[in-house]
C-alpha cells in the first residue's frame, strides 16, 4: 500500500490527470491489499479458533481494525469516484472545476463518520492512505505472526510427541516406568508439557512470539520455541538414558562375569596381604604392621543383586547397580593392593638392605679386598641381623651402613689403622 502526492496550489489539468492516475493506482493497490488480507490463511485460522488470552484480546481488536479499514477504504472509493465525475464533465476543465478539483485531491475532502468517539473524522486522500497503511500493517501483524506460530510449532510439537511415544514404548519394554525410574518421571513429566504447550499454542499463538528488535515490519521476529526446545533435551536426556539401560541388557552378562573376576582379585590379594602379614609379623621386629580389612562381602552381596535384578530382567535397576559396582570393585581392588604394599614394606625394607649387602660385598671382591678381616667381621655381623628372624629393621640398617662406609674407607685406599679406628 502506498501514499499519494503532495499537496499544492490550485493543479492545471495535467497535475489532476495525474494525480488522479497516482490515486487510482493506490486504490487498487489498497483493495488487493485488503482482499489478500482477507483470504490470508492465518486471517481464517484465526476466526474459526477458540482463541484464549493474549491473541484473543488482539484479534478482537483487529477484526474492529480491518472493519474500519473496510470503511475507510469506502469513504476513499467514493471521493475518488467524485473526483473522478468531476473531471469527466468537461475535456478542458476551467478554473473554478481545476480549484474543486484541488480541494477533492488535496484538501480535507474526505469525511467518515461514526469511526471513533467523535462523530465523523475529516482527511486528505494522502492522509486517508496513510492511516490505512497504518492500520493495515498492524491488522496484517496479527494475522501473519499468529500463522507463523501455528505453522512451526504444533507441527513440531507432534513431531516430538511421536519420538515421546516411541520412547516410552522403550522405556517400558525395560521397565523404565513412572514411580519406579526417575526416566519414568521425566516422561510423565514430558507429556504433560507438551500437552500443555500444544494446546496453548493452538488457543493463544500470539503468546509464543518473539519480535525482532528494531524491526516495524509485519512478523517481525520468530516464534518462542524456548519450551518447546526445554522439552527436546529434556526427552533427549531421557532417551540416552533409555538407551544405556538397553545397553545393560545386550552387555550385562560380560560385564557381570568383569566385576566377579575383579572382585575375586581383590579378595585373593587382601589374602595375600593377610599371609604376607603374618609372616611380616614372624620375621621382623619392632615393626608396625597395619591390620588388613576383610574380604568385601558388601560388595559380593550387592553382585548377588545384580545378578538377581538380570535374572528377572530389571534392566532399570541392573544399569545403575552395575555403574556404582564396577566403580566401587575397582576402588576396592586398588584399596586391596595398597594394603598388601604396606604389609609387605617392612619386607621389601629387608630385601633392599640385603641387596644392598650383597652388592657392596661385590664390589670388594672385584677390588680383591673380601679377606680384609674388619669387612668379613662387619658383614658377618650385618648378614646374621638381615637373614635371622626376627629381624631388627632398625639394627640391621645401621650395620649395612657400618659396612657400607667401611667397604667405601678401604676402596678409597685408607690405611687398616684408619680403618679400625672407624669401628
Amino acid at each position: 500500500m502506498g501514499v499519494t502526492g503532495p499537496p499544492g496550489p490550485v493543479m492545471d489539468r495535467d497535475e489532476v490527470d495525474r494525480a488522479l492516475a497516482r490515486l487510482g493506482a493506490e486504490h487498487k493497490a489498497v483493495e488487493d491489499s485488503l482482499l489478500a488480507l482477507q483470504d490470508h490463511a492465518g486471517r481464517r485460522l484465526l476466526e474459526g479458533a477458540g482463541l484464549t488470552g493474549t491473541t484473543k484480546e488482539r484479534w478482537a481488536e483487529t477484526e474492529r481494525t480491518i472493519t474500519l479499514l473496510w470503511t475507510y477504504f469506502d469513504a476513499y472509493s467514493a471521493a475518488l469516484r467524485e473526483a473522478r465525475e468531476v473531471r469527466a464533465r468537461r475535456r478542458w476543465p476551467g478554473r473554478e472545476e481545476l480549484a474543486e478539483l484541488t480541494e477533492r485531491l488535496r484538501g480535507e475532502s474526505v469525511t467518515v463518520s461514526g469511526t471513533s468517539a467523535k462523530l465523523a473524522e475529516r482527511f486528505t486522500l494522502e492522509r486517508l492512505v496513510d492511516r490505512m497503511n497504518e492500520l493495515y500493517a498492524r491488522s496484517l501483524d496479527v494475522v501473519v505472526t499468529a500463522d507463523a506460530v501455528w505453522s512451526a510449532l504444533p507441527a513440531r510439537i507432534d513431531l516430538l510427541a511421536a519420538e515421546l511415544h516411541r520412547t516410552r514404548s522403550l522405556a517400558h519394554s525395560v521397565g523404565v516406568r513412572p514411580g519406579e525410574h526417575p526416566a519414568g518421571d521425566d516422561l510423565e513429566s514430558i507429556t504433560h508439557e507438551l500437552t500443555s504447550l500444544r494446546a496453548q499454542v493452538v488457543t493463544d499463538p500470539l503468546a509464543f512470539w518473539r519480535p525482532a528488535a528494531g524491526s516495524s515490519a509485519p512478523g517481525g521476529g520468530r516464534p518462542d520455541t524456548d519450551r518447546y526446545d526445554r522439552a527436546a533435551r529434556a526427552l533427549e536426556d531421557v532417551r540416552r538414558e533409555i538407551e544405556a539401560v538397553l545397553q545393560v541388557r545386550q552387555d550385562s552378562e560380560a560385564r557381570l562375569l568383569r566385576l566377579r573376576d575383579v572382585l575375586s582379585r581383590a579378595d585373593r590379594t587382601l589374602a595375600e596381604a593377610r599371609a604376607a602379614r603374618g609372616e611380616v609379623l614372624a620375621k621382623i621386629a619392632a615393626s608396625e604392621v597395619p591390620v588388613v580389612s576383610g574380604p568385601p562381602t558388601a560388595l559380593q552381596e550387592r553382585l548377588a543383586t545384580a545378578a538377581e535384578y538380570r535374572r528377572h530382567a530389571q534392566w532399570h535397576r541392573l544399569s545403575p547397580l552395575l555403574e556404582a559396582l564396577e566403580r566401587e570393585a575397582e576402588d576396592e581392588l586398588l584399596r586391596a593392593r595398597e594394603q598388601l604394599t604396606a604389609v609387605t614394606a617392612p619386607l621389601a625394607v629387608r630385601a633392599e638392605l640385603r641387596g644392598r649387602l650383597d652388592a657392596y660385598k661385590a664390589k670388594v671382591a672385584r677390588h680383591g679386598m673380601a679377606e680384609d678381616p674388619l669387612l668379613v667381621e662387619r658383614y658377618d655381623v650385618a648378614r646374621r641381623m638381615l637373614w635371622s628372624a626376627p629381624c631388627d629393621l632398625r639394627v640391621a640398617e645401621q650395620a649395612v651402613l657400618r659396612y657400607q662406609r667401611l667397604a667405601t674407607e678401604v676402596l678409597s685406599g685408607a690405611g687398616p689403622v684408619d680403618r679400625r679406628g672407624s669401628q
